[in-house]
């Protein structure tokens, strides 16, 4: 069977990490078997920084590490996620081809050294990349060990040389088609900035439009579309891999991981290109279980729903931050049981055994430096692992029923920070995390999606800080109330096109006929001054940071500005629309949590979509449904103490084999989690 889509198939979810056998001798490898033995380990991603020794010398290859690894694993019985080595340049590349090296956004054509340090545009590192990918591919696409093919590592950054720059115009020229698009897109008629070449045109850096860093530029339009082509710069590196790869691996799975909510890549570009989406989790480990939850179901969202794969997290502590928290003892089996919940078809680790120098030798690691086995963190991966063999294959290929979306939009996150007005302090991932814990709170299960993505079959559609408005969307914004659903968005949504050009009508744009309102003004205010918000009458929120005044066009007020010269006008408003009893939501302040979780209920509430444990705020719940249409409910305990709940359904704890009926007692330990079968 051909396999070019979708994740490889596996007996159960794949169990291990990142394992670099080029750093060790022989011994400790054998030394490491046993303890991934004795750990439940049964896949290795192998081979991430391996270019300098898989190619010593242009046209030279020593293959010796990695025929060593691969075959060591197929002997033991354990499987292979195969890197392509690409993200650090071995050094005689860059001394070779000096072109190679990024140009910063200070305009500074860097030396050799770090990874991620290859221009994207560079003709040398685009040959010999997809060469080394295409040598391994030859050599290894049958290997008995080879699970899946890992392109690069943790693509990012940007370049900014003469090389992007005329690579920068031809994607214009592929975009717009003429200078007189360009010029109305960019509106260069602003400061005498009208182009009549397109080598006139240059990459928005510190020497050009850029002042006090990349977010604050001249010209919206021009960094806008820099971002743009920088993400399709490097997909076009990835790209070009996966394609040599193809010419000897037909079969196998290919794909790259991604960090998440990562502010220069817009994701959603890339999906398309990847047989299953995986991700790196480092969230700050003091950050809320929400914020992982959101980047899980972005990941999840990518490939429209599939299952995606967690490729790396920490099993103890990071180390490339000023201060590198511990997880707790519980933390680490409870964050993998919620990346399972959320849709992670495999639990993987960064680092499997620790490194001896270098940046990340105090990086957390399955086997530390003494190669115990003894530790906490060993016991607890070993016990993890023990779980999940036992689980089997029961998640595998399973999917989460939403039937509540949350738009998430690389577009708008740019352009809202690089806009001068209404404030700098509004940023984009905190306000749609807002609106995503809400709905996550009450229990809902969430899709989040492109703002491309078929909303048919959700019943309600959260787009927070929704600033640009693209295509037909607000039609099918519209569409989603006219058969009875409801959208919610909040200031700062509906202010720019495409090429975020302010829209010749009332705020919110293309919005306001679902909305119901205008917005005439806008008030902006430091982050220590708030104002407060009646909702529904009896609750009284805080807002802050940007205050839209409303003009209600149809809508009817359901919370108000009580202080300050707008008192007593809306600041959170709904409008019928439809004949089949749809609704806009429109909140015009960043309320705070308790607030929007006000007001996300609801929405929620009209359709049915309150879970059954949303009065307990530290348990969190998720749904996926297998291929056969069992319905797994996972229940993650994120507080420290005892959660004593009432069983909503009958069920079996997939973890611990009890049966529970409903109505019945259900008890979950401290950072505990259950995997409940429903009857």
């Amino acid at each position: 069977m051909n396999r070019t889509s979708g994740a490889p198939g596996t007996p159960r979810i794949p169990y291990g990490g990142d394992y670099n056998p080029e750093q060790w001798p022989e011994e400790v490898a054998d030394a490491d078997h046993r303890l991934f033995t004795r750990a439940g380990v049964d896949t290795l991603t192998v081979g991430v920084f391996a270019w300098s020794l898989l190619q010593p010398a242009e046209g030279v290859h020593d293959f010796t590490v990695l025929d060593r690894a691969l075959d060591r694993a197929a002997a033991e019985g354990r499987r292979v996620v195969l890197a392509t080595g690409t993200a650090a340049l071995p050094p005689w590349l860059a001394r070779a081809y000096p072109e190679v090296n990024r140009t910063d956004f200070e305009g500074r054509r860097h030396g050799y050294g770090q990874r991620h340090n290859f221009c994207p545009s560079s003709p040398a590192y685009r040959r010999l990349s997809t060469a080394v990918a295409g040598s391994l591919a030859q050599r290894y696409a049958t290997h008995p060990a080879l699970l899946a093919w890992h392109i690069n590592n943790e693509y990012g950054g940007a370049c900014y040389c003469r090389l992007c720059a005329k690579a920068f115009r031809d994607w214009l020229r592929a975009r717009h088609g003429t200078l007189d698009a360009l010029n109305d897109a960019w509106w260069t008629s602003f400061w005498s900035h009208r182009y009549t070449d397109w080598a006139e045109i240059e990459p928005p850096s510190a020497l050009t439009e850029h002042w006090r860093g990349p977010d604050h530029t001249a010209f919206q339009g021009i960094t806008l579309d820099y971002q743009r082509f920088m993400t399709d710069a490097l997909l076009g590196c990835f790209v070009a891999e996966k394609e040599a790869i193809r010419a000897h691996s037909a079969d196998t799975p290919v794909t790259t991981n991604f960090m998440g909510m990562y502010r220069p890549l817009d994701y959603h570009r890339w999906a398309p290109h990847l047989d299953f989406a995986s991700w790196d989790c480092y969230p700050p480990l003091d950050a809320p279980p929400t914020w992982a939850a959101l980047a899980h179901d972005l990941m999840r969202g990518l490939k429209g729903g599939a299952p995606f794969w967690l490729m790396e997290q920490t099993p103890s502590t990071t180390a490339c931050r000023d201060v590198n928290p511990l997880r707790r003892p519980g933390e680490l089996r409870l964050a993998s049981w919620q990346a399972v919940a959320h849709g992670a078809d495999a639990v993987l680790y960064f680092q499997m055994r620790a490194s001896r120098g270098a940046c990340e030798k105090y990086h957390g690691a399955v086997i530390g430096h003494a190669g115990r086995d003894d530790t906490r963190v060993f016991r607890e991966v070993a016990a993890l692992g023990a779980e999940l063999k036992d689980l089997g294959d029961v998640t595998l290929g399973a999917r989460t029923p939403a039937r509540t979306a949350l738009l998430f939009d690389w577009d708008s996150w740019w352009a809202l920070e690089i806009s001068d007005g209404p404030s700098r302090l509004v940023t984009y991932v905190d306000v749609v995390h807002t609106y995503y814990r809400a709905a996550r709170v009450a229990g809902a299960d969430v899709d989040v999606v492109p703002v491309t993505a078929d909303l048919s079959a959700y019943d309600v559609v959260l787009a927070p800080a929704l600033h640009l408005v693209k295509g037909d969307l607000a039609q099918r914004l519209e569409a989603v109330a006219q058969r009875g659903g409801t959208v919610l968005t909040t200031f700062l949504s509906g202010r720019g096109d495409e090429h975020d050009r302010a829209f010749l009508t009332d705020v919110p744009g293309p919005l306001a006929p679902l909305m119901g309102v205008r917005v005439d003004e806008w008030d902006a205010r430091p982050a220590d001054e708030t104002h407060p918000v009646r909702l529904g009458g009896d609750l009284d929120a805080t807002a802050g940071l940007v205050f839209e005044i409303v003009i209600p066009q149809g809508a009817e007020p359901i919370g108000t500005y009580t202080t300050d010269f707008y008192a007593g006008t809306p600041a959170v408003t709904r409008n019928r629309f439809g004949e089949r009893g749809g609704e806009g939501w429109y909140v015009a302040t960043h309320l705070d949590a308790g607030g929007a979780e006000w007001v996300v209920r609801q929405v929620l509430d009209r359709h049915g979509l309150v879970g059954p444990y949303a009065g307990h705020a530290d348990v969190e719940t998720a749904t996926r449904v297998t291929p056969d249409g069992t319905r797994l409910f996972f229940l993650l305990n994120h507080a420290t103490r005892p959660a004593e709940l009432t069983a909503h359904e009958a069920a079996t704890d997939l973890l611990t084999g009890k049966h529970v009926e409903r109505g019945g007692p259900l008890a979950l330990g401290p950072l505990g989690a259950a995997v409940l079968r429903l009857e």
